[in-house]
């Protein structure tokens, strides 16, 4: 938390996460209302096929903006790129990455392609302790402005709305803040100002 709330000076707080899988799904027209008056819910078509999307995310904590891409699957390979994503929009300062420890986030492979990255340091959460990852609360937001609701016919057109969404929701960001913000004082005003 101490990242959070008093980074070091020049350097960058990056939360880093992966969503998914997210699959493509069809919903089939529901044939209509029952003959009691209901409504016929339809069945989901869903499978656990090979058009599965994972999408990565890596909010900065400073300014309230996301990096996401999305890929098939969930490997170093895969985090790596990310990761230069991540650095090519950071180009100055260290990059402090807080992350879960997910064996793609600490494979023989990434802390080989890490030596390489001097600038670039993982911050691992403890385990069982996700809520500490603000990317997790962007997640819900994602999931709203381009999952909810949606029908995808393939992984081009999960990634489409990864981009738009994304795109939206960085026009409107904002920094993050740990903690709860204080109570309004006129509210506390209003409930004493008016007992008799």
């Amino acid at each position: 938390m101490g990242l959070y709330t008093c980074p070091p000076d020049g350097a960058t707080v990056v939360c880093a996460d992966e969503l998914g899988p997210v699959i493509p799904r069809t919903f089939p027209p529901a044939p209509g209302w029952s003959p009691d008056g209901h409504r016929i819910k339809s069945e989901v078509d869903y499978s656990r096929g090979p058009e599965k999307t994972w999408v990565y995310g890596a909010l900065r904590v400073r300014d309230g903006h996301e990096i996401t891409m999305t890929a098939s699957s969930r490997n170093s390979a895969f985090y790596q790129q990310f990761l230069q994503k991540v650095e090519a929009a950071n180009p100055t300062g260290v990059i402090y990455v807080v992350t879960d420890n997910l064996s793609s986030h600490n494979s023989l492979s990434t802390r080989t392609w890490l030596e390489d990255h001097p600038r670039i340091r993982h911050v691992f959460i403890p385990v069982g302790a996700c809520w500490l990852n603000l990317q997790e609360g962007w997640w819900r937001i994602f999931r709203k402005a381009a999952l909810a609701g949606q029908s995808f016919a393939g992984p081009p057109e999960i990634e489409q709305a990864t981009r738009l969404a994304t795109a939206q929701l960085n026009a409107r960001a904002r920094p993050w803040v740990w903690g709860r913000p204080a109570p309004s004082p006129r509210a506390l005003r209003r409930r004493y100002v008016y007992t008799v």
